[in-house]
């Protein structure tokens, strides 16, 4: 397939790690990252090295971002984005790292549930910053599951320059106001047209503790169509994202020109003055 310039060339990888399995997890990882070596970003659920129910496990085996089995996984070609327990000194996150050859970013989940069956905030720290990263040409933030659900993130991520917003999650099935699979593409759907983005979401996929999570990772673009979609087994697909396009889209109908960071600022500070 021939690509425009620039473009990104975005590889999903769907799979279903093993509760605990941290070394198993890695090389599976690094097993799939081969398969996609012309990719540019090869995108890994959250979590995808450890499992999510880590809240069952005597030693969870977090591990610091140093690591340098996390800095292998940038060494197959394209830039990488997967989801791992974060050890920092003696705290733990639920964290991205964001892998582009041996350098080794981390993006820390900012809200985390805990509600109902939903438990983070009893094994992790929440995180106290989004950061953009520039990676092979595109400007690129990586929320974790939640946060794409708090409006003001993808918002942040926008403002800061984004152009890809990457989400990775562990979503089981499950059903609030609407169905889990239907709320999120409405989510990723307002994310890519309202900010101008292209939206990457990969989900794991596989059971868990008798839970399901349902895959459909997805790539939407910001006239909110689907590049690609993925199922509920494990897999892999490939999307090219036309950032030539997406930034002359940007120029012709400037919908973020304007911040307004005093206006929401003063908002916030004005509402939490309330809350005291």
């Amino acid at each position: 397939m021939t690509r425009s310039a620039p473009a990104l060339r975005v590889a999903l990888l769907q799979t279903a790690p093993r509760l605990g399995a941290v070394d198993a997890n890695l090389a599976e990882l690094n097993r799939r990252l081969r398969q996609v070596a012309d990719a540019d970003l090869a995108v890994a659920p959250e979590l995808a090295t450890h499992g999510y129910h880590l809240g069952d496990l005597d030693d969870p085996r977090p591990l610091p971002a140093a690591d340098e089995r996390l800095a292998g996984l940038g060494g197959h070609g394209p830039a990488v984005v997967a989801g791992f327990a974060e050890a920092h000194r003696h705290h733990r996150y639920n964290s991205a790292a964001i892998v582009d050859g041996e350098r080794v970013a981390v993006q820390r989940k900012l809200y985390l549930p805990t509600y109902r069956d939903w438990e983070e905030r009893k094994h992790f720290r929440p995180g106290g910053r989004l950061r953009c990263h520039d990676v092979r040409g595109a400007r690129v933030a990586v929320l974790i599951c939640n946060d794409l659900w708090q409006p003001p993130l993808p918002w942040l991520a926008a403002h800061g320059g984004a152009e890809v917003v990457v989400v990775i999650a562990n979503s089981v099935e499950s059903e609030a106001a609407v169905p889990v699979r239907k709320a999120w593409d409405l989510l990723l759907a307002h994310t890519a047209v309202a900010l101008q983005t292209y939206a990457v979401f990969v989900n794991r996929s596989g059971v868990e503790r008798g839970r399901r999570f349902w895959g459909g990772s997805c790539v939407v673009g910001p006239d909110g169509e689907t590049l690609v979609r993925l199922g509920a087994d494990e897999d892999r697909a490939v999307a090219d994202l036309d950032l030539a396009a997406l930034r002359a889209l940007r120029r012709r109908w400037p919908l973020l020109q304007e911040s307004r960071f005093d206006l929401v600022a003063g908002e916030a500070a004005r509402l939490a003055a309330e809350e005291k």
